[in-house]
């Protein structure tokens, strides 16, 4: 009996999108909500973690695997540049003792420079313009 279960099963999920990194936050952010909604008892919160959960569900039972795919790509896109921006700040503050980062006043890239004082000529790694810079 278990395994024409699970063979139904596996003819059920075949060809289906599945899990990816947007419905595991969806997932995360819907727990997030029933926590708070524990304390807060709001029907608009309850209202929007049943829209989340049936959009997942949606999502993971589909068989558009372009438009899936696409959706989760976008998101990386998104949440890639933020976390860009924050590893960056962290890169910044752990080495605040030896390295200044500066901006290439052309390409606007950013590059880090040892910290020795005074007045230098840099030359940009991306675009390979030449600046000056004091430190």
């Amino acid at each position: 009996m278990m395994d024409k279960f699970k063979s139904r099963l596996i003819a059920f999920m075949s060809g289906r999108y599945g899990m990816d990194r947007l419905g595991t936050v969806i997932l995360w952010v819907c727990i997030g909500i029933a926590v708070l909604n524990i304390f807060l008892s709001s029907i608009i919160l309850y209202a929007i973690q049943t829209a989340l959960v049936f959009w997942e569900l949606f999502r993971f039972f589909s068989r558009n695997f372009t438009r899936r795919s696409a959706e989760n790509a976008a998101f990386m896109k998104i949440t890639d540049k933020i976390a860009a921006f924050f590893k960056l700040r962290h890169r910044m503050f752990r080495e605040r003792k030896t390295h200044v980062f500066r901006k290439c006043p052309h390409c606007k890239a950013m590059i880090r420079l040892p910290k020795t004082k005074g007045h230098h000529t840099v030359r940009c790694p991306r675009c390979s313009d030449r600046f000056e810079v004091d430190i």
